[in-house]
Parts: structure tokens; sequence; C-alpha cells
């Protein structure tokens, strides 16, 4: 297909974070910990599917956020408007709308979190591909019907600045969530999860978590790269990931990133 038919280019940013393994876990261990804190968490825990399953909820999001970054323009703008209509269910059976600044957090820390994930896993983004993958964030959150987004990169970087706290809050929520996770990891996987969230989480996230990431943790992840380019990473892969989500994990990889 050619650029002009799809959502995204071949060679676009969001092409490389959303179809990188590492990326994509390392993306949602970050969202995981903020969104966990956020006010409306409620919204996603209410129909207790996130509580149950949290592993499985992820992964089914990202299975939503790589058909749209992979998709044709019709199958991504049908992806989207699939999005909608489960919001509006989850809305009617709930009796309530969900707040627009819900929607737009959401949105922020995905973003936030594609770009802390590629910049830890490989390298910064430049300007250009900073303004690239909020331009396609754009494009995601006005198919969702939100208006009002900032125009550019920089525009949007100053606004979530200035919101990462005020919608913030440790809650019961929060403490069932990583109960969850705990849960579904088992300890040493779940205490690697903290470690994560603790390398890629902006300070308010970590405080409110309690989040200490050991010392030394950038030069593991640096010694995960060596093991990576060595051709280790699918035994790293198997040591890490629970069975169970093994080949869910490695079927993330449809375009290694650069």
């Amino acid at each position: 297909m050619s650029g002009m038919s799809t959502f995204t280019l071949e060679n676009s940013i969001v092409r490389k974070i959303w179809g990188d393994a590492d990326v994509i876990l390392l993306l949602f261990a970050g969202a995981a910990a903020e969104y966990s804190l956020h006010r409306s968490v409620d919204w996603l825990a209410f129909t207790g599917s996130i509580l149950k399953d949290p592993i499985g909820r992820i992964f089914a999001t990202v299975a939503f956020a790589q058909d749209i970054a992979f998709s044709s323009v019709q199958k991504s703008n049908a992806k989207l408007a699939q999005i909608n209509a489960i919001h509006k269910a989850v809305e009617r059976k709930r009796g309530m709308s969900m707040p627009d600044w819900a929607h737009r957090d959401v949105l922020y820390l995905v973003l936030d979190y594609s770009e802390r994930a590629f910049t830890l896993v490989h390298r910064p983004l430049t300007a250009e591909e900073q303004e690239g993958i909020y331009q396609y964030t754009r494009r995601i959150g006005e198919g969702l019907g939100m208006r009002g987004l900032p125009a550019s990169y920089p525009e949007w970087r100053r606004h979530r600045n200035t919101i990462i706290s005020e919608n913030l809050v440790y809650s019961d929520y929060t403490r069932e969530l990583m109960k969850s996770f705990r849960r579904d990891l088992g300890p040493w996987r779940f205490q690697l999860l903290l470690q994560a969230q603790g390398l890629i989480t902006p300070e308010p996230v970590r405080n409110l978590l309690g989040l200490n990431p050991l010392p030394g943790l950038n030069q593991a992840l640096q010694l995960y790269r060596f093991l990576v380019a060595s051709g280790l990473r699918g035994i790293i892969q198997k040591t890490l990931i629970p069975p169970d989500h093994l080949s869910a994990v490695q079927s993330l990889d449809l375009s290694r990133a650069a």
C-alpha cells in the first residue's frame, strides 16, 4: 500500500514506536502507572475487566493502537469509530458522560510515554519526529471527537507539563489495580514492573506511587540493548514475560525500530 492510502507513512516514527515490542511494553508500563492514579480510572474499572485481567486489557489496547497505526485510512477511521462506540456504550450503561479532560489526559499520557519509551530503548526523538508523533496523536484525538487540542508539539508539551499533576491522586482504584498486576505477574515480575515504571514516569507519578528505581538501572538498560544486539532477545523475553503472554509479546514486533 502506498503512503497516501495508509494512516501513517511506512518510515514514520509512529510505526517505529508501535511496531517495537520493547518500546510498547515500556510505554504501557509507564501509562499503567500514571493511569492508575488518574481521577478517571473509575471509568476503566467500571466494567471490572481491567481488574480481572489487566495484562489482557493492555494487549487488547495495543491491538487497537497497532491496527490504527498500520492500517489504511479507511480501516483506521473504522477503528476510531469502534472505540467511540465502545465509549458511548459504557457511558449509557453508567448513565453519565466521560469528562472531556479524561479523554484529553489519556491521549496526552500515551503520547508522552511513547516518546519516553522510545528514548529509553533507542534514542531521543528529533524535533521533526516529535512534531510527527504529535500530529498523528492529534489526528487520533480528533477522530475520537476531541476538540481544541494544541496546534503543535511545543504547545502540547507546555500544556502537558502544566497539567501533569492536576488530575492525579492515589485512590482505592490505584491500590486495587496494582494488586491485580501483582497477582497476574507474580512477585518478582511485579517488582520488575515497578522498576520500569520508576525509570520512565515523571516525578509527580513516582512520588504518588512511591517508586524508587534502583541505582544503576540506566546501566542495566544499556546492558539489555547489548544483549539484544547480540541476538539474545528471545531468551530474555522467555525469562521476563509470563508464559501465558509470551506469544502476544512476540507478535508485537511489526517493525523493528532503527
